[in-house]
């Protein structure tokens, strides 16, 4: 039993709480017509697969024998995916009203309301199944959350597979109302055509992140972002991914899942000079902690440092007195003498493609935090000690703090009691973990900030319009 209710924290507070990653189940009697009205049945090959990410034909792992989970590597999915301590929270769950209504109770202000099942519906492999179900499912939510505008704000689900298509869908989803999206965070291309070997093609497939090496250009999809005022945000795991495909422990499979999806998604659009082009566009990426952040920033410095275009043009060519080298063949492996090193050039095409930081203009590294820190938002769950690592002015580059916000992920398995999220964030700081200025930038300021940067007007209408406002006053 916690010290302490959500209600008397948040009392305690001064400031708003906005969680960023709250959830909805779908109760799928109430759905299932929508999704028929686009064709898109319950017991359809789409709905099957059951999670992005996986290989192969659609399977049911509880279907199968242990041999055959193990033959065909059909990763565990998991069991038990929302609360299931109170029979009020699994209500809460499906139930808008009823989360709205016990807000207050839990401590927080306005909840971003995520799907569940819905997250896998923009990566459906059949366009028509894939835009169809995304739909069914926005029009379905923009009714069933519209009475609670004041405290729960949903998210449209945006297919990626090609850029016209996001683009259809985001002016869809405005159409509806909607100011918040989730856009699916990657697409598995086919590496083999599937009329060459249909069985193969199955498995063999790539992963496009949409920035660096993409099969197509997606500008037009952020700059559509700039032009609804909508930022973009991502909730795509990595489960099922070939290094996430044990057919025994849905614990090893989850462990880490939304930090890689979301490492790899940052890592391209940062490398392919989204985030230069875009400077005034914000990036969420949910669910996943900040720590990937943080490490993957200090990476791309450490990278920078040592292998940008001067960098390598003078590892190409190095003043290295290569007689020397041999010399110390002669003495130390004379057998290998006549073979000695005698210099290392480039060919002429690697050569012209030397500098792989030229997309993102990089010059220093303060091009990187600015680049990087301002654009990236990460979602923390509340019992996410490593959310620390945002605030660690003393490693993080140039002193700075990454923008980690408040994700309750209230409706899934991981709170198994919804009344107990703002105490566990609230743990930091009695663990001397952040401070109580950190605190209120993880539980407000920073959430607030990723919306109202493409958005000013994105909290007009909910409890705390006012205090956003304020911020930028």
């Amino acid at each position: 039993m916690r010290n302490r209710s959500g209600a008397e924290i948040r009392q305690q507070l001064g400031h708003p709480v906005i969680d960023i990653d709250g959830h909805t189940v779908e109760f799928m009697p109430a759905l299932a017509p929508e999704l028929a009205k686009e064709g898109v049945r319950l017991d359809g090959p789409s709905m099957a697969r059951r999670m992005p990410g996986t290989f192969g034909p659609p399977v049911d792992w509880y279907s199968m024998s242990a041999d055959q989970r193990a033959a065909h590597r059909v990763g565990r999915p998991p069991w038990g995916g929302g609360p299931s301590v109170l029979a009020e929270d699994l209500a809460t769950a499906y139930l808008p009203a009823l989360l709205a209504e016990r807000l207050d109770e839990f401590g927080i202000d306005v909840s971003v309301v995520y799907p569940s099942y819905g997250l896998l519906f923009p990566h459906f492999d059949d366009e028509r199944e894939r835009r169809g179900a995304c739909r069914a499912l926005n029009r379905f939510n923009a009714e069933w959350f519209g009475p609670y505008a004041d405290r729960l704000v949903p998210v449209a689900e945006i297919p990626m597979h090609t850029p016209a298509e996001a683009i259809d869908e985001l002016e869809h989803a405005a159409s509806l109302g909607f100011r918040a999206v989730v856009m699916a965070g990657y697409v598995q291309r086919p590496v083999i055509d599937a009329d060459d070997d249909p069985r193969l093609a199955q498995y063999a497939v790539w992963t496009d992140t949409y920035g660096l090496d993409s099969a197509y250009d997606y500008d037009p999809v952020w700059e559509k972002c700039r032009e609804l005022r909508i930022a973009p945000s991502f909730h795509s795991a990595a489960l099922g991914w070939q290094n996430r495909s044990t057919p025994s422990s849905y614990v090893y499979n989850h462990i880490g899942m939304l930090g890689e999806s979301n490492h790899a998604l940052a890592k391209s659009l940062f490398l392919g000079g989204v985030t230069r082009r875009f400077p005034d566009l914000n990036f969420g990426f949910l669910e996943g902690g900040v720590a990937w952040a943080a490490s993957l920033l200090a990476d791309i410095i450490g990278h920078w440092e040592k292998r940008n275009g001067p960098a390598m043009l003078a590892l190409n060519a190095p003043d290295i007195d290569w007689d020397a080298v041999g010399s110390y063949f002669t003495k130390y492996a004379p057998e290998w003498a006549d073979r000695a090193p005698r210099g290392r050039p480039l060919p002429e095409a690697d050569a012209a493609m030397i500098d792989e930081f030229a997309a993102c203009g990089v010059e220093s590294v303060a091009d990187i935090v600015e680049r990087f820190v301002p654009r990236f938002f990460a979602g923390c769950e509340a019992d996410d000690p490593m959310t620390a690592t945002a605030f660690a002015t003393n490693a993080n580059a140039q002193g700075s703090k990454l923008n980690a916000m408040f994700g309750s992920d209230l409706s899934h398995w991981d709170v198994p009691v919804m009344a107990d999220v703002l105490p566990e964030a609230y743990e930091m700081v009695e663990h001397e973990l952040l401070d109580h200025d950190d605190l209120r930038d993880f539980l407000f300021v920073n959430p607030a900030s990723f919306y109202t940067g493409v958005n000013p007007d994105f909290f007009a209408g909910t409890r705390v319009a006012d205090a956003v406002a304020s911020l930028g006053a």
